[in-house]
């Protein structure tokens, strides 16, 4: 008897605590756990899959999977222009014709006119179709097929070609511009591998920027945003551009201009792009990238970095504030809806400022070019009206801070940068006055004497 009174207390406190967990509801607890799953599951979720350089932006509601970002209109407006075309899209508005009155003595005609009125008015309110309203049809993945006859175009686009060509010309010049005898083969190397290393960088940085380029009407279009391409074959395509174009310059050429690719490469991936959706100091970092090609072209002619490689790397620096904060003055909307960090966007008074600056830059930058004996002095005059007028364009940015105003400046420099190099290139010191002076890259005056001797 005393046993079974010691096993009493705790047979009814393992009863009391049954009847707590009761109570309070413990067992509830994952059941409310897989109705919030379910909840959240119907409910419109946006997220990001990611596997293996596989991107999906979708968007699941009720199990219809559909495109995150959808490309914008053609029009470029203001966001408050597009909160209103929203509010009238929206809005339905049913036409009704007029019915005339019926006469009590009506003859056929009239009530044939009648019956064809009704007709209408009744064939114009089946026509009509919400604008908002769109079909299940569209909000579904498509498979888009590639054909290989529009794979050139395709990767055309991808490595961005209009720009890829410009830094091959600045390339170009830097070789040009070098106090060496011109070496063909050096020259085709050079342009090659710089081609090349430019098209990885620019696949890289499309790669990198689908989400926010499908919201811009500059780039909606863009290979990977329209899902021409796979995400794998841009990165493939990149890899197979980066690498032999830095094996290019750095075995063909001379290790110091492949660091340079390298180098650039790395710079326009890795640190401008991040830093366009960061901060301003992205257009400062890209007007780096943009320098380093015709450095590029100078130290594959000589093998060394030197005063000119650095003079000519400085001109291409300054031209791209003038060039690129005229170009995103007109597109501040358009940098505003796709995230982007621009001083058009949000320091317009300094985005004017530097480029005013860097105009009157290029006219120092000439006046530098024969003190370092690279021209002669007729290069600076000769390039005083050139730029002189883009520096006054540049004024003209600044003070009337328009569209018409950055576009002006931003055509203007498009054929100035050609025009300069062009003058730079035909006031260029002849390598027979540097002997003269003992001014042989990596020789002395006694090397000069030698040379000259039968």
């Amino acid at each position: 008897m005393s046993a079974a009174r010691r096993c009493c207390p705790p047979r009814a406190l393992a009863g009391l605590f049954v009847w707590r967990l009761r109570n309070t509801g413990v067992p509830q607890i994952p059941c409310r756990f897989v109705h919030l799953y379910h909840v959240a599951n119907n409910r419109l979720i946006t997220f990001q899959y990611f596997n293996f350089l596989k991107r999906m932006y979708v968007t699941q509601c009720n199990k219809d999977l559909s495109q995150q970002a959808k490309p914008k209109s053609d029009s470029i407006v203001s966001p408050f222009h597009e909160l209103q075309q929203l509010d009238q899209e929206k809005k339905v508005v049913h036409k009704i014709s007029p019915i005339s009155p019926v006469h009590q003595s009506g003859s056929e005609a009239s009530s044939r006119n009648e019956l064809r009125e009704m007709k209408s008015a009744a064939e114009t309110e089946d026509s009509v179709i919400p604008v908002g309203a769109e079909s299940k049809e569209d909000r579904q993945w498509k498979e888009m097929k590639l054909r290989l006859d529009d794979l050139p175009g395709i990767l055309a686009r991808l490595s961005k070609i209009k720009l890829t060509a410009l830094v091959v010309s600045t390339t170009s010049a830097g070789f040009a511009m070098a106090p060496v005898p011109f070496e063909l083969t050096c020259f085709l190397l050079a342009s090659l591998g710089t081609g090349l290393a430019s098209c990885a960088a620019n696949s890289i940085n499309q790669f990198f920027e689908v989400p926010f380029d499908s919201n811009m009407n500059r780039t909606k279009n863009r290979p990977l945003v329209r899902g021409q391409i796979s995400p794998l074959l841009a990165v493939c395509f990149a890899a197979s551009c980066g690498i032999p174009g830095i094996a290019v310059l750095t075995l063909g050429v001379n290790p110091l201009t492949g660091a340079l690719g390298a180098f650039n490469i790395f710079l326009y991936t890795c640190c401008y792009t991040p830093l366009k959706r960061m901060s301003i100091a992205n257009t400062w970092v890209g007007a780096v990238v943009g320098a380093i090609p015709p450095m590029m072209g100078w130290t594959a002619a000589t093998g060394s970095l030197d005063a000119g490689a650095l003079l000519l790397g400085g001109i291409l620096y300054s031209w791209q504030f003038p060039h690129f904060n005229a170009l995103s003055w007109g597109l501040r909307e358009d940098y505003s809806r796709g995230g982007y960090c621009m001083m058009s966007v949000t320091h317009p008074g300094l985005c004017r400022r530097v480029a005013l600056r860097h105009c009157l830059a290029l006219i120092g930058l000439s006046v530098v070019a024969p003190v370092l004996d690279i021209t002669t002095w007729t290069f600076p005059i000769i390039s005083l009206p050139i730029n002189l007028y883009i520096s006054y364009l540049g004024f003209r940015f600044y003070r009337d801070a328009d569209r018409s105003s950055s576009r002006k400046l931003f055509f203007c420099s498009l054929w100035h940068l050609p025009m300069l190099l062009l003058v730079m290139f035909t006031c260029k010191k002849a390598a027979l006055e540097k002997e003269d002076k003992g001014d042989l890259p990596g020789g002395s005056h006694e090397t000069a004497m030698e040379i000259r001797l039968p």
